[in-house]
């Protein structure tokens, strides 16, 4: 049971960064590709109808990981406090910038809640990026279970990082401008003439950052943590998961392009879950690893559940994935095609 809820957790997250990834570009790219108040409404119509379903998945991946590895969450949520405090601000944030900017029809108003919809979403990109990163390099914990990590310490990757280190700031800078990728193809899919064309233009000079920081993080990441590889070594299957992360981001370019706007934003999708599915099966058993030594590693085996809780749960997240999926399914075929300021919705 603990390798199906290792990768029930897993699926959840890459859910939760393939939907509310693109949400997130949208608002990385949200005063760079919009040069009037019509493009920046539509923009926000882009996401209006989904931004907020997007993040559920956040919540419900943490849901998850309580019920299924409660060890790992008491570990994780109290060792990350502070960050995790700063994400909970970020996201309160980007929901005011995008419910209260239309309030109130005044220019200052609009800017300052267009300059805090921009703000919050390439911080929690960032934040997003070097959770991940924290992730894979490991933490300070102790034979107690528990760590605490401050903002930064030295810079170093060592047995007593900060939340910030040289490897994290790159694992930040990779998510930044992937999910800055990710929205603008989606911008492209959902719009039309010149906002289009600059999304286009736009994903062109971001899918060149994300080649230069997708090469870097791959032997930086084999530096940080020497045995993120072992999985592969052990089960050379496994290597076909870099190989799609390649191919995915060279079809982004190519249809990107070709202007093929819709399958390149379903490789950019792939890119995306194949990354975070390849840092899964490096990491795995390890849900957390320790700096301090292997022994204090959170696997799991050691933070798993009782068996008749995982069994009974796993019954009713069936039941609430299968009523997940038909409301996003409804949700998305509703919302298909491009977007338009009429029809109500977020420009009024």
């Amino acid at each position: 049971m603990g390798l199906v809820w290792f990768w029930i957790v897993a699926v959840m997250l890459v859910a939760y960064v393939v939907l509310d990834g693109f949400d997130l570009g949208v608002g990385i790219l949200h005063l760079f590709l919009a040069r009037t108040e019509e493009e920046r409404q539509l923009m926000l119509r882009c996401i209006g109808p989904v931004w907020d379903g997007n993040e559920v998945w956040l919540l419900a991946g943490g849901g998850t990981l309580y019920f299924a590895f409660p060890l790992v969450y008491a570990s994780a949520f109290s060792g990350f406090y502070l960050a995790l405090m700063i994400v909970l601000w970020l996201l309160i944030m980007r929901g005011c910038a995008i419910e209260l900017r239309m309030q109130i029809p005044m220019g200052v108003w609009k800017s300052f809640f267009d300059g805090l919809f921009f703000f919050s979403s390439a911080l929690l990109a960032i934040f997003y990026g070097a959770a991940l990163a924290n992730v894979i390099r490991g933490v300070p914990i102790q034979p107690d279970g528990y760590f605490f990590l401050p903002l930064w310490t030295d810079w170093r990757v060592g047995p007593q990082p900060g939340i910030l280190d040289w490897y994290t700031v790159i694992g930040g800078l990779l998510a930044l401008v992937a999910l800055g990728l990710h929205g603008a193809l989606y911008v492209a899919v959902k719009t039309e003439g010149e906002l289009q064309l600059r999304a286009r233009k736009a994903a062109g000079h971001l899918w060149i950052a994300l080649l230069a920081f997708t090469m870097l993080s791959l032997p930086a990441t084999v530096i940080a943590r020497a045995d993120m590889l072992s999985n592969y070594r052990n089960h050379p299957m496994a290597y076909i998961i870099p190989l799609v992360v390649v191919f995915s981001l060279l079809w982004i370019r190519y249809f990107s392009r070709s202007g093929a706007d819709r399958n390149a934003f379903v490789c950019s999708c792939v890119f995306l879950s194949v990354m975070l599915i390849g840092a899964a099966v490096g990491l795995y058993p390890r849900l957390l690893p320790a700096t301090t030594g292997s022994r204090n590693d959170i696997t799991a085996e050691n933070a798993l559940s009782g068996p008749h809780t995982l069994h009974v749960g796993l019954l009713w997240w069936s039941v609430g994935m299968v009523l997940a999926a038909g409301y996003f399914i409804f949700v998305y075929r509703m919302f298909r095609g491009k977007v338009s300021l009429g029809g109500g919705g977020y420009e009024h």
